[in-house]
Order: C-alpha cells, then structure tokens, then sequence
C-alpha cells in the first residue's frame, strides 16, 4: 500500500517543516540552518534537488506553498522576526550555464512582527492572493497582493490580536458562499488557566473585519498544528488539533445563532487519541479530507480514517525510518486522518516521504 523513501535533505540543523505544491510533485523544506531547499519529482519518482538559498537570518519554521494561478510562489516565516514571499524566475543569461537555471527571487519582506512569525499560509484561490501570518506576539496579520503580477507590493488588511502567544493557523478551504472566509488558530501557551488554545475567526462582509465567533475551551494544552479539512460539501467543518494528543472537532452552523445571540457554532469533539503517548506535532488533511495524518515525538506518522458512522479509526502506522509498524501495533480504537506531515523524529537532515498512489497528468487530480 505505501512505499517508503528517503531523501538526504543535506540540511545542516533540524528540519521543521516539508510543504508539497498543489499538484505534489514538488516539495519544498525548511530548517533551523536559515536555508529553504525546493525539490522536483522527475518521471520515475526520484526527487532532485533544484534550488536552495539562505532565506532568514533566523530559524525558519515554516514554507507554504501558494496556488500554482499565482505563479510558483513560496512563503516562508521565521523566529528573525519576518515572513518572506519568493517567486521563482527563469534565468535569461547569455551563458549556456545559466540560460534556463531556475531561482528564487525574495519578492517582499513583511516586518511588521516584533516577535517570531510561527505560522504562515496562503488563503484559498478563491479570496484572491491572501497571505496570513501569526506571531508569538498574539497577533494575526493578513496582507493582501493587489496586482498578482507584482508580488513586490503586499498591504496589511487586517491585525487581528489574540492575546496570547499563536503558534499555528490554518484557512477554511470550503468554497461554499454560504461559509464566509474563516480561520483556526492555535496557542502553544502553557499555562492551563489561560483558557481555550484555539480560535476561530469569521469575515463579516459588511462590517468589513474579522471576529471571534468561537474559543474551544475544551482545548487547554498547547496546541502545535492545526488544520481545516477539505469541506467537499459537508454541511459542517472538520477541524485537526495536534497538542498532546490529536483531536478531530466538528463545527456545525447554528441555524439564525446571530439573531437568538446563542453559540456561532455546535462544537462537537468526533474523535481523540493519544495512541502516540507523546507530544503530536503535526496534523494534515489529504486532498478528499478523509485521510488524516499525524506525526509525534514517537517518531511516526500514524493515518486516520473514519467508517459510515464516524468512528476514526488508526489504519496504519508508518514509522520514522520508513517501514509499517506491525499491524499488532495498530491500535483498535480509532485516531485522525493526514496528507503531509513533517516533525517526525527523523535524521536531522533525513527527508522522509510516502507515497499513496500516482498520477500521469496534472489534470487527473480529482478535486482543484
């Protein structure tokens, strides 16, 4: 079913995060050695390193991926204070050497953190080229590309604060007009009295900003990932936490909830495991959203799928040096399900990937 390989990344400190491109067949990382690596999937599955520069002058905690309508654009933040947005060019020199070599060109610098930038992500396609930002400051900053052909101009649309410290975001990818544009954001904050570590955020179009419709308050440890999954008509959201354990919220809308001032949304918690007995520290959706995966200090990615009458169950263990754990090992209780995931208890710069299936052609994925 899987197929493990390995990849020597060549980073020079730990790597904190692997993000693959719409189509998966390029892969970027990023590492505590201030470099971004990008990496090319050629015909017979082997990965090839393509491009990799110096991006921070600080650890760098995570790279995004922007749509590929935008161009091949990367984002990237880091505990120097700043988030960066890169666009690869292709060279035009007149030496055999460089004409067609590909690089990467820093477009703009957003420096309006005066703390670590934690998390960034581009908003869906939909809303135009978003870009999101939390710091460890407790602050939320959205920017905006106005003219997508000039991705050197960038405005900050809105600062949302939290009040304390963020360490994760991630958008709503549900395309529905009937869900206005919403994010989940996480607090690694460790201080139990401080409250619920996870918000959610709604934009108002007629009030033109953001609002807290909700706090999970059943959510009291830090939280270290979090990830909407894709809504493919669902009449709820689905929503992963990884904290120290990992957890599968549903958020269903309340039918006139503005009007009887009750509760934005029915919360309810589907699914929670602690099959890793460890901190979990990262979670992630496949493209359909009904495969979870999640990676732990344990040092393995463990997939979550649920049945006909939603109970997620562990269908496979997948172990840090790339082999199936025993089916023994499984537990017999269900946990969440995963796309992507990085964090796991590899060689510091040791690339590990698994692969579900193949395509032949772009167009074949089933779900743009």
């Amino acid at each position: 079913m899987f197929e493990a390989h390995s990849i020597n990344a060549e980073h020079k400190d730990l790597i904190h995060d692997i993000a693959y491109d719409f189509y998966g067949q390029r892969m970027a990382t990023c590492s505590s050695d201030q470099f971004v690596k990008v990496w090319d999937e050629d015909e017979h599955d082997n990965w090839h390193l393509t491009a990799s520069w110096k991006a921070h002058s600080g650890s760098v905690w995570k790279v995004t991926w922007a749509h590929p309508e935008f161009g091949q654009v990367l984002a990237t933040c880091s505990f120097d204070r700043t988030a960066a947005v890169w666009e690869e060019i292709v060279g035009e020199g007149s030496g055999s050497g460089e004409r067609g070599m590909r690089h990467w060109v820093r477009r703009t610098n957003l420096v309006d953190s005066r703390t670590s930038v934690t998390d960034v992500k581009f908003a869906p396609k939909t809303l135009g080229l978003l870009l999101a930002t939390c710091s460890a400051d407790g602050v939320i900053r959205i920017y905006e590309a106005p003219d997508v052909m000039n991705l050197s101009q960038w405005t900050l649309q809105h600062e949302i604060s939290c009040k304390l410290p963020c360490s994760c975001l991630t958008w709503n990818p549900s395309l529905s007009r009937l869900h206005p544009p919403m994010l989940a954001v996480g607090s690694d904050d460790s201080n139990a009295s401080s409250g619920g570590k996870v918000f959610i955020y709604e934009y108002s179009e007629n009030n033109r900003r953001w609002t807290k419709t909700e706090t999970l308050s059943n959510v009291v440890d830090p939280v270290h990932d979090i990830a909407f999954a894709p809504n493919l008509g669902r009449s709820f959201h689905t929503l992963a936490i990884a904290t120290k354990d990992v957890r599968i919220v549903t958020l269903k809308p309340m039918q006139d909830a503005a009007q009887s001032g009750l509760s934005r949304f029915e919360i309810t918690t589907a699914a929670q495991f602690d099959d890793h007995y460890c901190t979990v520290w990262r979670v992630c959706w496949n493209i359909m959203g009904t495969i979870l995966a999640s990676s732990g200090d344990d040092g393995c990615v463990r997939l979550w799928k649920d049945n006909y009458v939603n109970n997620w169950k562990c269908v496979a263990v997948l172990k840090g040096d790339g082999t199936s754990a025993h089916s023994a090992e499984i537990p017999q209780i269900a946990t969440p399900p995963s796309h992507s995931i990085s964090g796991t208890q590899a060689p510091l710069s040791t690339t590990r990937y698994y692969k579900l299936g193949s395509i032949s052609h772009p167009n074949q994925v089933p779900w743009h």
